[in-house]
């Protein structure tokens, strides 16, 4: 009478030897999703009468996968028969196209014809083709010192390893003591500048690895170390002494992410120069003063500030009158710029023409204010720095102009201009 795989199970709860010889190996030893695997049976003796396989940890019928008769190459698939599984005449067993759900434990039972049974144990742990993961972050721009990095490493491969890189390299050791027990969060509280960059996770087995796409973070920070620079050199806290009538360019500075926005002001008023450099373009006495630059960073919130003293130098205290525009047209405004007047001024009066009391145009008073003469047309201003605003030209007004300065211990000095009045067209 055949037996069936079955019947040989009943057999094998009688007559159960423990004193196994067998030992089972896989080929390829560690298998990838997909590929064709065996279990291959050695030590093997006497002659044998049939096989049962069973994928799980103990003889029980739901665990068996096939019974195979050796006299007749008959095969009984079991209930955890998968389709993909077949038994060799040497009692090794093939898997085609294994799959994760293959892993786990597998127990060969032999019967001969005393009818003993052998078993034999072996493992198999099929190794997934890693998909790649993704670097999920709860934000990627933080502000130094007061945010907190969280990057998590997503992968549909939960007992897949885990391994971070830091701009294509290994994380600093900061950065590693905020890695949780299974390495797939990194946090790290009250980042650093120095922590901005790539962040790529890895996961990998025996048999497949992945690295995610780059995910860049931005720390912002500053602005730290405000600083007003010319011709490259430090001038903070400084005085600049500068020669009349020439240029001078102010260059703000600072450690700051991102650049910060400039305002910059001249004895304490706001200039309308949003840039990182502020240019005096012609030096006169007006423009001396105390000049701040605030550098301010719209992400952090934080501003900081350098400020300077500009000064004309000793060589460009003397006197002199400048037309602006230099070349006035019929209708235009002129200004009679006065560069270098002497800072101990008492008092000073315009004439057109030579300087006598008819010709007065307008006196300014030791108290600032200024008072109309008997050549006064009614469209000439004053101002405390001795300067002379003409409005409205026309072409009479071409001509000389006399400045008369008195300073506190008595100086008088006298200048004169000419100023000419182009016709319109």
């Amino acid at each position: 009478m055949a037996l069936t795989g079955y019947s040989w199970l009943l057999l094998s709860a009688t007559f159960l030897n423990v004193a196994a010889e067998i030992s089972i190996t896989l080929e390829p030893a560690q298998p990838s999703e997909g590929d064709n695997v065996t279990l291959v049976v050695h030590g093997l003796s006497g002659e044998l009468l049939a096989y049962s396989w069973y994928a799980g940890p103990t003889l029980s019928v739901s665990y068996l996968v096939a019974s195979y008769i050796v006299s007749t190459g008959d095969e009984t698939p079991g209930p955890a028969h998968t389709g993909r599984e077949a038994v060799r005449p040497d009692g090794s067993l093939d898997i085609q196209g294994i799959l994760p759900r293959h892993s786990g434990t597998y127990i060969l039972q032999t019967f001969n014809r005393q009818l003993q049974t052998e078993v034999g144990y072996g493992h198999v742990q099929v190794h997934e083709i890693l998909a790649q993961p993704t670097v999920l972050a709860n934000s990627t721009a933080l502000v130094e010192r007061r945010d907190t990095l969280r990057l998590m490493c997503s992968s549909p491969s939960p007992t897949a390893e885990v391994r971070w890189f830091f701009n294509g390299g290994a994380l600093p050791v900061a950065l590693r003591l905020g890695l949780s027990p299974d390495g797939r969060v990194l946090a790290r509280h009250g980042i650093r500048r120095e922590e901005a960059g790539a962040y790529q996770c890895e996961v990998w087995n025996p048999v497949s690895v992945s690295r995610s796409e780059p995910i860049n973070l931005t720390v912002y920070f500053g602005p730290e170390r405000v600083a007003i620079l010319q011709d490259s050199t430090t001038r903070t806290g400084c005085t600049i002494k500068v020669d009349f009538n020439t240029s001078l360019t102010l260059w703000c500075v600072s450690r700051s992410c991102p650049e910060p926005e400039y305002v910059w002001t001249f004895n304490g008023q706001a200039l309308k120069n949003g840039q990182d450099h502020l240019n005096i373009s012609s030096m006169t006495a007006a423009q001396e003063g105390t000049y701040t630059c605030i550098a301010k960073n719209t992400k952090t919130l934080l501003s900081g500030s350098a400020s300077v003293v500009v000064k004309l130098s000793a060589a460009a205290v003397a006197t002199m009158i400048v037309p602006v525009p230099t070349k006035p047209t019929e209708g235009q405004d002129v200004t009679l710029t006065v560069q270098g007047y002497p800072k101990d001024l008492l008092v000073y009066a315009w004439y057109r023409g030579p300087a006598s009391e008819p010709n007065r145009l307008l006196s300014q008073l030791p108290s600032g204010t200024w008072i109309a003469g008997p050549a006064h047309t009614g469209r000439e201003v004053g101002f405390p720095n001795c300067s002379l605003l003409v409005q409205k030209l026309n072409l009479t007004d071409t001509g000389r102009y006399t400045l008369k300065t008195v300073t506190v211990q008595g100086k008088t000095e006298t200048l004169e201009v000419e100023l000419q009045v182009a016709p319109l067209g």
